[in-house]
C-alpha cells in the first residue's frame, strides 16, 4: 500500500530503538532506508535485521549527508514521496497518516511537521533555539514557518529532483526550506507529537546555532 512512500532514517548510535521501529515501518508497508552515520554500536545489525535497506558511511559525514543519500537513494528507485525521521523513537507512527492525507489533498512538495502545537515537554533551550531560527527562516521567505528545525517531514519526488541541497549537518533543515522557495515549490505542515525520554539531543544550541548563522550569511552572499 505505501510501497512508494520511502521513508529515510538518519541513524547514529541508535542500536537501542533502530529495530522496533524499522519493524513497525516494514509492518505498515513502507520501504526503509537508513544511513548509518559511522555508528559505534549496533544500529547497523539491528536496521538489517527487521529489513531496512542499509547505506553504511565509513566515516561520520554529519545528518544532512545522510540524509542527502537516503533521498538520492530513494529517487532511484522510483519514488513517489519521502518521509525523514529520526531514529531515537522521538517521532509517533501515528503521525504518518497526517503526513500522507496533507500531501494528498494539498499536493504539498515539502511538508513539515509543526511540534509547537504543544510545546510543553519540550526542552527550554531547544524551544528557544528553534523559535529564533524559525523566525529568521520565515522573514527570508516571506512565509510563516512555525517548526523550521523539525526533521519528520515528507518530500515530494518534484521536490526532491527540484531542490538542490548541499549542506551536510543539520542546516539541511533549513536549507530545505529556503530551496523549496526558491524552486517555487509548495510548502504545507501538519502538528505532530513528539515523544521526549529525558535524552539530551545531539544538537548544541551554540555551536549550531553558530552554523545556522554562517548557513543563513552564505545563502545571502551567494545571491
Amino acid at each position: 500500500m505505501n510501497e512508494n512512500i520511502f521513508i529515510v532514517i538518519s541513524a547514529y548510535n541508535e542500536g537501542k530503538t533502530i529495530g522496533p521501529l524499522v519493524s513497525s515501518l516494514d509492518k505498515k508497508g513502507f520501504r526503509v532506508v537508513v544511513v548509518d552515520d559511522a555508528s559505534r554500536d549496533n544500529t547497523i545489525i539491528e536496521a538489517n535485521k527487521y529489513g531496512a535497506e542499509i547505506i553504511a558511511n565509513a566515516k561520520n559525514a554529519g545528518k544532512g549527508r545522510c540524509l542527502r543519500q537516503g533521498l538520492e537513494q530513494a529517487l532511484q528507485n522510483n519514488c513517489e514521496a519521502v518521509i525523514t525521521m529520526d531514529g531515537d523513537g522521538q517521532h509517533s507512527l501515528r503521525d504518518i497518516d497526517k503526513f500522507i492525507e496533507e500531501y494528498k489533498k494539498s499536493g504539498a512538495d515539502l511538508i513539515l511537521g509543526n511540534r509547537f502545537h504543544d510545546t510543553k515537554k519540550m526542552p527550554f533551550i531547544r524551544r528557544c533555539t528553534n523559535v529564533f531560527m524559525s523566525f529568521i527562516i520565515s522573514l527570508i521567505i516571506t512565509e510563516k514557518i512555525d517548526d523550521s528545525q523539525c526533521g519528520y517531514r515528507l518530500i515530494s519526488r518534484k521536490g526532491i529532483e527540484k531542490m538542490k541541497l548541499n549542506t551536510v549537518k543539520y542546516e539541511i533543515e533549513s536549507e530545505m526550506i529556503l530551496e523549496a522557495k526558491r524552486r517555487g515549490l509548495k510548502i504545507s505542515s501538519v502538528n505532530i507529537d513528539s515523544i521526549y525520554r529525558g535524552e539530551s539531543s545531539r544538537i548544541n544550541p551554540f555551536l549550531d546555532t553558530g552554523r545556522f548563522i554562517k548557513f543563513i550569511i552564505n545563502e545571502y552572499t551567494r545571491k
